[in-house]
């Protein structure tokens, strides 16, 4: 039997950090924000992805992962364990969404979009990336940007252009986003909006 990967070694430190780190790129969206993790969870579940996982999901905030994730029984079990969270294979019934295969599209009909009492019941998606920057990329624009910021993510999700722009049309439900890259987050909160590609 696989011995099970360790979590946050500090745990109420570390996770108030994410937390923190989370709550700070989903108030100014397409701001980078540090991540400071020691944390080496099943592959391919990426440090990044375990570390927002841990801090946000618990046992009323169920997971969905993708396929690449899920054939990985040893991710699961990471998960359930460190979070106390159930993993759900129904993307609606999901509070997170870690997704780690880009290329593959997303049943994004299928998420939780919250209704007009609850708006926020809603599955936050959290993408693992290779880099962030803030130079190149989309122009973004909505509330927490003071004028223009520009949010460059390598590789692209191949699905984030779509939600963002749905998320105009369904506001105040919708989809938020997280992109996670190595010691790095940034955030697209359902209120944030693409002018153009630089």
């Amino acid at each position: 039997m696989t011995a099970l990967a360790l979590g946050f070694a500090d745990q109420v430190t570390q996770a108030q950090q994410v937390f923190g780190a989370v709550m700070n790129a989903l108030a100014h969206p397409g701001r980078l924000q540090t991540l400071r993790i020691d944390i080496a969870p099943p592959r391919p579940l990426t440090p990044e992805l375990a570390a927002v996982a841990l801090a946000l999901a618990d046992h009323e905030a169920p997971i969905w992962i993708d396929a690449r994730l899920a054939a990985e029984q040893a991710v699961a079990e990471f998960l359930r364990f460190h979070t106390g969270a159930a993993i759900v294979a129904r993307p609606e019934e999901a509070a997170f969404a870690l997704i780690t295969d880009l290329e593959e599209p997303l049943p994004l009909d299928r998420f939780a979009l919250g209704n007009a009492e609850y708006p926020d019941r809603s599955t936050t998606l959290v993408f693992a990336v290779s880099d962030l920057s803030e130079a190149g990329g989309w122009t973004l624009a909505g509330p927490g940007i003071p004028a223009r910021r520009n949010l460059m993510a390598s590789p692209w999700p191949h699905d984030l252009a779509e939600i963002v722009h749905a998320n105009r049309s369904l506001f105040p439900r919708g989809l938020d986003v997280l992109l996670a890259a190595p010691g790095r987050v940034a955030g697209l909160p359902r209120t944030t909006r693409f002018v153009e590609e630089v």
